[in-house]
Parts: structure tokens; sequence; C-alpha cells
């Protein structure tokens, strides 16, 4: 069981910046390829970003892109996500998650095992 644990949400007015971070109250990040998603009042939840487990892919939803940046720090047992120029349509609640498999990153919540809690993220104008 991998238990992750988001922090670094808030509150950020249009235009400002947060950087998110996931890591895992045991056992380790390093082995697995990671998400991002979010959850808005009354929607579904939508994919953000992911990482491939050495970082060197990254796969980001079009609304997000030049935008959001996704990083890891295996060594520290962390994964990021930087959030610039946030417009008021970002504000979720901002999950991480483990991929259920290798190779191609993912989009779909199926695609995803374990996840945070969650930790809102409020944009505004």
């Amino acid at each position: 069981q991998v238990q992750l644990v988001e922090s670094g949400g808030g509150l950020a007015q249009t235009g400002g910046s947060l950087r998110l971070s996931c890591t895992t109250s045991g056992g380790t990040l390093r082995n697995f390829a990671m998400g991002w998603f979010r959850q808005a009042p009354g929607k579904e939840r939508e994919f953000v970003a992911a990482i491939s487990w050495s970082g060197d892919r990254t796969q980001y939803a079009d609304s997000v892109k030049g935008r959001f940046t996704v990083s890891r720090d295996n060594a520290k047992n962390m994964v990021y996500l930087r959030m610039n120029s946030l417009k008021p349509e970002d504000t979720a609640v901002y999950y991480c998650a483990t991929d259920r498999y290798g190779g191609t990153l993912h989009q779909r919540t199926v695609e995803y095992e374990y996840w945070g809690q969650g930790t809102q993220v409020t944009v505004s104008s």
C-alpha cells in the first residue's frame, strides 16, 4: 500500500504561482510513473500532468501546457507540480497518483492506482 500526501495548495491571485508537492508516508515513489489530476466542484476528475519514473518524459493537458511543469526528485521521494500564470478555472482539488503500468504515460483515472487525499487550490480573479 502506498500512501500519498499532497501539500502546497492554497489561495493565489490570477497570474500567480503555486508549487504542489507529493510524497509518500511509506515506501518509495521512484518505481512509479506519477500523475497529477484535479477535480473542480460538480466536475469529473481530470488529468493535469504525468511524469515517467525517471523524469525524462512528461505529458500535459492542453489546458495547462506552457503554464504548469511537473518534475520529480527521486532522491527526496518527491514529485512536484509548478503552476504559473494561474487562472480562476484552475481552481480545484489537486491529487497526485501512482501509475498502475509502466511504459507509456497515461491520462485516465482508471490507469492510476494509489491516490493522495488532495490539496485545494483556489485562484481568485
